[in-house]
């Protein structure tokens, strides 16, 4: 049953339901904060980098998932919400946890709107809070 539900949720953004695609897939669903490719990487021990890298990447261009860059020098990944189509209006804000180093997706604030100069035209923006979460907080 779960394996039907995570191979609709590829097919409907058309990507082939593929072993390591569920198996990712159920892994970022697991997921309570962004995670980094070594992340994926070290929990796939046995499979091949490239495959990881390249399922990631599928993902990102089908909407399945969008990338973090937090400022510590790895791109993060997470999974999109239902419906996000990863426009400027999908954009949300992150937290980057400075004492454990995690990277949260704070779904609920979105990225206010600018105004560019006429011509410009924004496809992409980040906006990261550093601080101390919750859980290192107490």
């Amino acid at each position: 049953m779960v394996n039907k539900k995570l191979e609709h949720k590829l097919e409907s953004k058309s990507i082939k339901p593929t072993a390591m695609r569920l198996l990712i897939l159920q892994y970022l669903i697991e997921q309570t904060t962004t995670v980094s490719l070594s992340d994926i990487e070290m929990a796939f021990e046995r499979s091949d980098k490239s495959t990881i890298f390249r399922t990631l990447k599928t993902f990102e261009k089908s909407k399945l998932i969008h990338s973090i860059e937090d400022g510590t020098g790895h791109l993060k990944y997470a999974l999109c919400l239902e419906g996000c189509s990863c426009s400027p209006i999908d954009l949300h804000y992150h937290f980057h946890c400075n004492k454990c180093k995690e990277t949260f997706c704070l779904t609920t604030l979105s990225i206010p709107y600018i105004e560019l100069p006429k011509n410009f035209e924004m496809q992409q923006a980040n906006m990261v809070i550093k601080g101390i979460c919750a859980n290192c907080k107490i």
